[in-house]
């Protein structure tokens, strides 16, 4: 499964916000981390916002802060957000997909992709905070970024 790359931002963003979950974090911190135009953040985060998985705080000490349930929020919530799954059969048809190889590779494929989306259904932002607090914990150049972020 490739995500766009709205997708992959707002699934950045949001597990940085749910790591802060007391602080407003600028789009700018989070753009310049990730190396995106903040522009381009802007339009990611105000998605988020207007889905109220974050809430946004203008002006000075401003930014973003997770406005979710990290136990309850799945990767699936925010990636439904800025992906269609269930694009129109008539847009994904090639002329293959009507032979009987290409409707056995589209069952396997179809079964595929209801496994991704289990999975994904099933991964909290909670467990990738745990996930990534391992993974930096096992880096030391990483545990040492994240103790330069953290202590901001």
């Amino acid at each position: 499964m490739r995500l766009q790359k709205n997708t992959s931002l707002a699934l950045y963003s949001v597990i940085e916000f749910a790591a802060k979950p007391d602080r407003h974090v600028p789009a700018a911190e989070i753009a310049e981390k990730y190396g995106v135009s903040p522009h381009h953040l802007a339009k990611v985060l105000s998605e988020l916002a207007r889905s109220g998985i974050v809430e946004s705080v203008r002006g000075v000490g401003g930014g973003y802060r997770f406005a979710g349930n990290a136990r309850r929020l799945t990767l699936l919530d925010v990636i439904q957000l800025f992906e269609d799954f269930a694009a129109p059969a008539s847009e994904r048809r090639e002329p293959g997909d009507l032979t009987p190889v290409g409707a056995a590779l589209g069952s396997v494929l179809g079964e595929i992709d209801e496994h991704a989306k289990a999975i994904l259904g099933s991964v909290t932002i909670a467990t990738m905070l745990g996930m990534v607090e391992r993974a930096a914990g096992s880096d030391p150049e990483m545990a040492a970024k994240r103790l330069q972020v953290g202590g901001q």
